[in-house]
């Protein structure tokens, strides 16, 4: 009965060689399987945050300066570019003159612009310099020039049946916008 109670209770590790390669099967088998592992998941290109960051096109896209997005930097100490009437309307005036808001006559409506004109020019330029009813003194910009104010006066009354001729150029204007144009001789 002993035998038999002995082959029973008998491991599968009968020789120290047979030990030896079991305690390094018991380590080997789960580095190896790590490894694999490891391997299996970062074969793949990953994309996501950071796999393209340290490109060139990338590092230079987020060290750009952030006022390069589409703005225009202005000298304070350089003589003022006078805009056109079409551009003081288009950046000031079309708000309100655009669509006829707050009593505003369209542009292009002679027939509400005809009482207007009839008072004249210098009338309707007052009114633009400085106000009228709902329109705030130079339609709310108040870095206009007088002379930008009159040119867009003279585009949407011109726009709307008028006949108006383009203001004249102020002597400091001038000789700002004369100096502007001119290249620096060097």
């Amino acid at each position: 009965m002993s035998d038999a109670h002995n082959e029973e209770h008998q491991s599968a590790i009968r020789t120290p060689k047979q030990l030896i390669v079991a305690i390094a099967a018991g380590f080997l088998v789960p580095i190896i399987c790590i490894v694999l592992l490891v391997q299996y998941v970062t074969s793949d290109k990953k994309v996501g945050a950071g796999s393209e960051g340290q490109t060139p096109e990338a590092i230079a896209t987020r060290i750009k300066p952030v006022a390069d997005a589409g703005f225009t930097f202005k000298d304070a100490n350089a003589p003022k570019q006078l805009l056109s009437g079409e551009e003081v309307f288009k950046s000031t005036c079309v708000a309100c003159h655009g669509a006829g808001i707050a009593g505003a006559p369209k542009v292009g409506d002679a027939g509400a612009w005809g009482p207007r004109l009839a008072e004249g020019y210098d009338k309707v330029v007052g009114y633009a310099l400085h106000g009228l009813r709902t329109m705030p003194a130079k339609g709310g910009n108040p870095d206009l020039d007088d002379t930008e104010v009159a040119r867009a006066v003279v585009y949407m009354a011109n726009q709307s049946g008028g006949k108006f001729k383009e203001p004249e150029v102020s002597a400091p204007a001038a000789v700002a916008a004369t100096a502007a144009s001119e290249p620096a001789a060097k």
